[in-house]
């Protein structure tokens, strides 16, 4: 039966939705979306959405977090976080990437790290310095 509903466009995730109660620990591999209410803890390896009509009482992890909606809890992430002009987050936040559009709201505070840098080796010269010929005194 589930085979003959199409699915929706282009989501390949877990989906929470509006009127949806959830509480515990949620991991995931692919992409979240929550319309509906959630208190726990997440942790998701691909893009974490709290819809409009969303609310999470989390501490959330993600790779990249859209807030529309409200979350109460820490979120961290490597990528970025953008908070819409309708959304909400009380608490800390620790991310690579921040973007709060007008009208959305952060209380709490903010600590943004790039990622580790990486080196590449110069190759060291092996060839050693010639000395200018040093007159003789006479």
């Amino acid at each position: 039966m589930l085979k003959d509903h199409k699915k929706v466009a282009g989501w390949q995730g877990t989906l929470i939705g509006q009127g949806s109660v959830a509480e515990g620990k949620l991991e995931c591999e692919a992409s979240l979306r929550i319309e509906g209410s959630f208190r726990g803890e997440i942790d998701c390896q691909g893009q974490v959405v709290i819809g409009e009509t969303g609310e999470a009482h989390s501490n959330i992890k993600g790779a990249d977090i859209i807030v529309a909606g409200k979350v109460v809890g820490d979120i961290a992430s490597q990528g970025r976080l953008t908070i819409t002009s309708s959304g909400l987050v009380e608490g800390n936040v620790h991310v690579a990437k921040l973007v709060i559009v007008e009208g959305g709201l952060l209380n709490g505070s903010s600590q943004m790290e790039q990622p580790a840098a990486v080196t590449v080796p110069v190759p060291s010269s092996n060839k050693k310095s010639k000395k200018a010929a040093q007159p003789e005194a006479g």
